[in-house]
């Protein structure tokens, strides 16, 4: 069974609803042995009007000693972990370096939310296109993203994208855009890195009924050598933690994995599934 959420979001993150110690809680009754909360920060956003927003700017210091008092009260019950989500984009790679450096983050995702001047999360990104133009310059951006800033530990749901396309993943096939994906996993791999399963996709709210990413990405990840895989629920509510767990299990081991990785003080350990 999977004992650790390594994705979540609370009112520190712009997007958040709950209370940071009111997600601890939720993992002390689902019995979970840690939880890594991973709040945003996005140097770089626009909104969907195109204009610079402080939206997902993270008070560090805030967050950081809100979660530490957190994790002393609640020590004898859950290992809590301190993570962040970094938005990664070519003109904040300056900023985003000195911020893990000034931080000891135990766990650091590296997400791409932007897509060059815009956010998928907007309809005007696939405006006058199909989809897979728009997923295709999404796809092609996180290969500029990961070669240009290297301090994180797993990238996140690497097709983000398909969560907000216009059929979503319905004509979405991991095979008309592996020349793209090939050669991300295996930059990945040769540097270190790692990859998320992230269980959003299973939640209704997304209508996918899969990981992001597709099992087809993470299985060619396996097949090329990659070992390093976080599982995460990128839940934003108490109950939506551990979303879809149990199918990512299963979808996990049907690619050839029998563990799952959690880290500590930017260390990897690798659990059985």
């Amino acid at each position: 069974m999977i004992k650790a959420d390594y994705h979540l979001h609370s009112i520190f993150s712009g997007d958040g609803l709950f209370p940071l110690e009111d997600m601890v809680k939720k993992g002390i009754e689902l019995e979970l042995k840690s939880i890594c909360i991973t709040e945003h920060m996005d140097y770089f956003y626009k909104d969907e009007a195109g204009n610079i927003s402080d939206e997902f700017i993270l008070e560090t210091d805030s967050y950081k000693k809100e979660l530490f008092r957190l994790k002393e009260k609640y020590a004898d019950k859950i290992e809590l972990l301190f993570g962040i989500e970094l938005g990664l984009h070519p003109t904040v790679v300056s900023k985003n370096e000195a911020l893990i450096n000034s931080y000891p983050f135990d766990f650091v995702i590296g997400s791409s939310h932007m897509c060059h001047d815009s956010d998928p999360y907007f309809p005007v990104f696939y405006e006058n296109r199909t989809d897979k133009e728009a997923y295709r310059e999404y796809f092609l951006s996180l290969m500029e993203n990961a070669q240009g800033f290297s301090n994180y530990d797993v990238y996140g749901h690497l097709d983000y994208v398909v969560r907000y396309g216009k059929t979503k993943n319905k004509d979405y096939r991991y095979h008309d855009y592996q020349d793209i994906f090939d050669n991300l996993l295996r930059y990945l791999i040769e540097h270190g890195k790692g990859i998320e399963c992230n269980t959003g996709g299973l939640n209704p709210k997304y209508q996918l009924g899969t990981t992001n990413p597709c099992p087809e990405i993470i299985k060619r990840y396996k097949e090329l050598g990659g070992e390093i895989i976080t599982i995460g629920s990128d839940a934003h509510r108490p109950e939506h933690m551990c979303y879809g767990f149990e199918t990512a299990s299963d979808i996990l081991k049907d690619c050839g994995f029998r563990y799952y990785t959690v880290f500590k003080n930017r260390k990897p350990e690798f659990l059985p599934l």
